[in-house]
C-alpha cells in the first residue's frame, strides 16, 4: 500500500491544497472534501493577490481566463494560471499556479497541482493531478464505473476498495499521458511515468515507468543523465 500513499506519488509543497492532504495516506480520501476545502480556504486568500468573481468563484489576478470559459463554485484559480477558449469548470475543483485548462477541457471535483497541463479537450472529474503532469489531447479520466459499484484500485492482483462510487485518477509529479488515453475508474500512475498515446489504464502503474499496453510496461533506464 505503500506506493499507493500521498508522500510516495505527491510532493504537496506544489498546491495551495496542501492542507487538505494533511493526515490522510492516500490521495483519493480527498476527493469527497474538496469542496467543503475551497470554501474554508477562500475565507483567508489575500484580497490584494485573488478577485472573488461571486459564487465561491476565486481568481488569481495574475491568472488569465477566457471570456469564453464557464466556472461555477467553488473553485480557486492560483496565481499564473491559464483557462482557455471554452474550459468548463463544473464545482469543487482547484488549479494550481501555471497550470492549464485549455479549449473544451471539462474539469469536476478535482485538484491539479502546480504546473499542471490539460491544455486540449480532456475531461478530469474525481481526480487528483500531481505537479507538472500532463494530459495529451483528448486523454480523460473515466470516473464511474458502467455497473455503478464502488471503485477499486487493482494493486499486485488484488483490488482496493476505495468506497467511492466516484472516483476516477490519481496522477503522480511529472506523469505524461499520451493522446486519445482513458483511465478507467481508480488508475494511480506514479511519479515520472509515461503513458502511450491510446492507452486503456486500469490499476496501479509503477512510477519511472513507460506504459505501452497492459501487457508491456517497463521501467526507465538512466543513461547519461537522461532516462
Amino acid at each position: 500500500m505503500k506506493r499507493l500513499e500521498i508522500a510516495t506519488l505527491l510532493n504537496t509543497e506544489h498546491t495551495i491544497a496542501k492542507q487538505l492532504f494533511a493526515g490522510k495516506n492516500y490521495a483519493y480520501e480527498v476527493l469527497p472534501q474538496i469542496g467543503e476545502f475551497i470554501n474554508n480556504l477562500c475565507l483567508s486568500l489575500d484580497k490584494e493577490k485573488f478577485a472573488n468573481l461571486g459564487d465561491g468563484v476565486f481568481v488569481a489576478k495574475t491568472a488569465k481566463v477566457a471570456s469564453t470559459a464557464h466556472i461555477t463554485g467553488p473553485c480557486i484559480i492560483d496565481a499564473g494560471a491559464e483557462i482557455r477558449h471554452c474550459a468548463f469548470i463544473r464545482g469543487n475543483v482547484i488549479i494550481g499556479k501555471n497550470a492549464v485548462v485549455g479549449n473544451s477541457t471539462e474539469l469536476k471535483n478535482a485538484v491539479l497541482f502546480d504546473g499542471v497541463q490539460v491544455p486540449h479537450y480532456n475531461y478530469v472529474g474525481d481526480s487528483v493531478l500531481g505537479y507538472r503532469s500532463h494530459l495529451g489531447a483528448g486523454a480523460i479520466t473515466s470516473n464511474v464505473k458502467s455497473d455503478k459499484t464502488n471503485v477499486s484500485v487493482m494493486l499486485d492482483g488484488k483490488k482496493i476498495n476505495t468506497g467511492f462510487k466516484k472516483f476516477g485518477a490519481i496522477l503522480g509529479d511529472n506523469v505524461e499521458v499520451g493522446c486519445g488515453s482513458v483511465l478507467n475508474p481508480g488508475t494511480v500512475i506514479g511519479r515520472g511515468t509515461n503513458i502511450y498515446p491510446l492507452s486503456m489504464v486500469r490499476g496501479y502503474i509503477a512510477e519511472n515507468s513507460i506504459y505501452k499496453n497492459r501487457n508491456e510496461i517497463v521501467e526507465k533506464v538512466w543513461k547519461s543523465g537522461t532516462f
